[in-house]
């Protein structure tokens, strides 16, 4: 028997048990030992009787007598005296009858429970018991509680795994010894003993620290891996033009902020160099990321090389087109930008592909699709990605297959990433923020709503609609859930296109629609000929919609706080004061989380909490529009000084030159991880 043996045929397992170990995911030894506890309960104190106070408690003392019994309503009783030799006390167990035979009589015990008031006296309700002379396994010690299922509780669970510890000698350590040694931590056979059986406080604090440790060195070797490969590209170096970059900033229409001039600055320095820039460039909505991506794009195209921006969808790349255009016509080379979209008539689309080929444009601004374009792209020297932070193997080979050389990669976020994600998941990426606004913007204004407020507050936006404004509405599902109680697009399209929004043109967006039918409605918003847009969180990344100043977002719940954070950005973006409105839909007060978003208005602050109260899925599962695709069991992903830690371990792994393939278990954790990390 070893590892792999299927927990059926370890003694004390039966058909029974097993099935209920497997619903958890549990088949084999290996799968009981590194199913961590969730959270412990801590019995270790042995007090003595007459010290007790109400609580969880531990007692140690002899049974003096156990009688059993039922109650008028038929309830199986079983009560037993237990003495020390301070006092005596008694224990109760309901519906327990096997209590009376398993009890010895004048033997010791080990005894856990609540104590508390029962019927009139002070006694320990349906206790853990054991014999002293036996291994304690449920009293006297810090207890691991793990995840349940129907039949199978952790008493249980810790039984069967006290049977397999003689397993951990078939436990093949999984990081180096040098690493081991330096950083202080346990092997990890020990550190899966203690984590299931801690002696104190002390000894699961360093177990639980060296699993943690371990799983976020696999993420930070995972990035610090995927960076060295990238490092192995050959890039073509983009000489920093003073002078142009000079002219450009000083016939912007506004004064770039400290923070806009660093982030140029690190980019500059980036595409000098003969290995390709990975950089993500982090801002809130309105900081101006695409005027600093715009300033270096102009020394890129001025030195003769091509730019791409690819934008996520055709308005936003018309956007970012009409943007760009006007900066670079300010210095004479608005010819140089071109637009290329999938909406564009033929003989418009070998128009820009022409002006391609003969150099007369070098910006291109399209959707990911331009990569697919028969187009010559055998001078792409810079890469600017908006909203998309992840740039697959994939997509680079099918770069390289056009020219011969990797492109600089710049990509564009408006989702705060809190420094523990930057650090592990992003780790690769080289990370410039701007945070501060080149202008003064009013905060939006962020009110909760309580479920018998709603329909007030929808009639409330009437006035503003009469006025020339627009109202964003956010669901977060498109049709109605027979399992929770939510808001869906077509239950509130429905109620406000037929009651207080009947004399208004109502609009819908969604995942569903085709990209015709998206892009149609949104232009139709853009131009006012579509008062109140329903939608999901489509609109997340979005356009300038100048005259939209209200966003009502139902069942905010369902949201992350970072998330609400980018919606709230699609309103307020000219003059005029911009409202956020979270309606809930029940009659509970509202969360913690809600709450911070009244009074908190920078987002990595916000990214911060959500990853402290949801945990990392809700961030990066919203940026990349899936799962996040592994579980921490131990470590957290708001704990960065074990975090720099690992990341500076996995840094040494690299230099020292260690050879992946010699640590089995390690190779194949780094190799799924840097799956995830790269989206490939």
């Amino acid at each position: 028997m070893d590892l792999n043996t299927p927990l059926i045929d370890i003694r004390g397992v039966g058909n029974a048990l097993y099935s209920k170990f497997q619903i958890l995911g549990i088949n084999t030894v290996q799968d009981l030992l590194t199913n961590y506890p969730r959270k412990y309960q801590d019995y270790s104190n042995v007090e003595k009787i007459v010290d007790l106070t109400p609580g969880l408690v531990t007692i140690k003392g002899r049974i003096e007598s156990v009688v059993s019994r039922y109650s008028r309503n038929r309830l199986h009783i079983t009560e037993a005296v237990v003495a020390d030799d301070s006092s005596k006390l008694s224990l109760v167990w309901f519906n327990q009858p096997y209590r009376a035979n398993s009890i010895v009589k004048d033997s010791e015990y080990y005894i856990s429970g609540e104590f508390g008031l029962h019927h009139q006296r002070m006694s320990i309700i349906n206790p853990n018991i054991e014999l002293v002379s036996d291994f304690p396994v449920n009293t006297a010690r810090i207890l691991p509680i793990y995840r349940e299922t129907k039949g199978l509780t952790s008493v249980q669970i810790r039984k069967v795994i006290k049977n397999l510890l003689i397993y951990l000698q078939d436990v093949v350590e999984s990081l180096p010894a040098w690493l081991i040694k330096d950083y202080d931590l346990y092997p990890l056979a020990k550190a899966i003993e203690i984590i299931h059986f801690p002696i104190d406080s002390l000894e699961l604090k360093k177990a639980r620290e060296r699993i943690g440790f371990e799983e976020l060195f696999d993420l930070s070797l995972a990035s610090a891996l995927n960076r060295e490969q990238l490092g192995h590209y050959q890039a073509v170096p983009i000489k920093f033009d003073e002078k142009l970059t000079q002219e450009l900033v000083a016939k912007l229409p506004f004064k770039l902020t400290d923070e806009q001039r660093i982030a140029i600055w690190q980019i500059i320095l980036d595409i000098a160099s003969d290995k390709p820039m990975n950089r993500l460039l982090e801002g809130d909505v309105g900081t101006g990321k695409t005027v600093a991506a715009a300033v270096v794009a102009a020394i890129a195209a001025n030195a003769g090389f091509q730019v791409a921006l690819l934008a996520p969808t055709e308005i936003l790349a018309r956007q970012h087109y009409q943007t760009i255009y006007q900066i670079f016509n300010s210095i004479g080379m608005g010819n140089k930008v071109g637009l290329l979209t999938g909406s564009m008539s033929n003989s418009q689309q070998k128009e820009i592909k022409n002006q391609i080929d003969s150099s007369e444009v070098d910006f291109i601004i399209g959707t990911h699709s331009i990569l697919g374009e028969k187009i010559n792209l055998s001078r792409l020297g810079l890469i600017i990605i908006d909203e998309q932070h992840r740039f697959g193997v994939k997509q680079r080979q099918a770069l390289l297959n056009k020219t011969d050389h990797m492109p600089h990669l710049l990509s564009m976020t408006a989702t705060p990433i809190p420094r523990s994600l930057q650090l592990t998941l992003f780790g690769d990426l080289d990370v410039s923020i701007i945070k501060s606004k080149p202008y003064t913007k009013l905060p939006i204004e962020t009110k909760i709503i309580s479920l018998n407020q709603r329909s007030e507050i929808y009639k409330s936006f009437v006035p503003k609609l009469k006025n020339g404004e627009q109202l964003f509405i956010v669901c977060p599902t498109i049709t109605d859930s027979k399992v929770i109680n939510i808001r869906s697009v077509e239950k509130v399209y429905k109620e406000l296109s037929d009651g207080v929004y009947k004399d208004f043109k109502v609009g819908v967006l969604h995942g569903k629609l085709s990209s015709d039918e998206s892009e149609k409605t949104m232009q139709a918003f853009i131009d006012n000929k579509i008062n109140v847009l329903v939608a999901t969180t489509i609109i997340e990344v979005g356009v300038n919609i100048v005259n939209a100043t209200v966003i009502a977002i139902e069942s905010p719940d369902r949201f992350g706080l970072a998330q609400i954070h980018q919606l709230r950005g699609r309103v307020g973006r000219n003059d005029k004061q911009g409202y956020c409105y979270l309606l809930l839909n029940e009659n509970k007060p509202p969360t913690k989380r809600l709450l911070a978003l009244e009074n908190i208005y920078d987002g990595f602050e916000l990214a911060d909490l959500d990853l402290e109260l949801r945990g990392p899925g809700v961030i990066y599962g919203t940026m990349q529009h899936g799962k996040i695709g592994f579980d921490l069991q131990i470590a957290t992903l708001t704990d960065v000084p074990l975090m720099l830690k690992a990341k500076r371990a996995a840094d040494q792994f690299i230099l020292k030159k260690e050879k992946l393939l010699q640590y089995v278990q390690l190779n194949e954790r780094v190799k799924r991880l840097r799956s995830i990390t790269t989206l490939n």
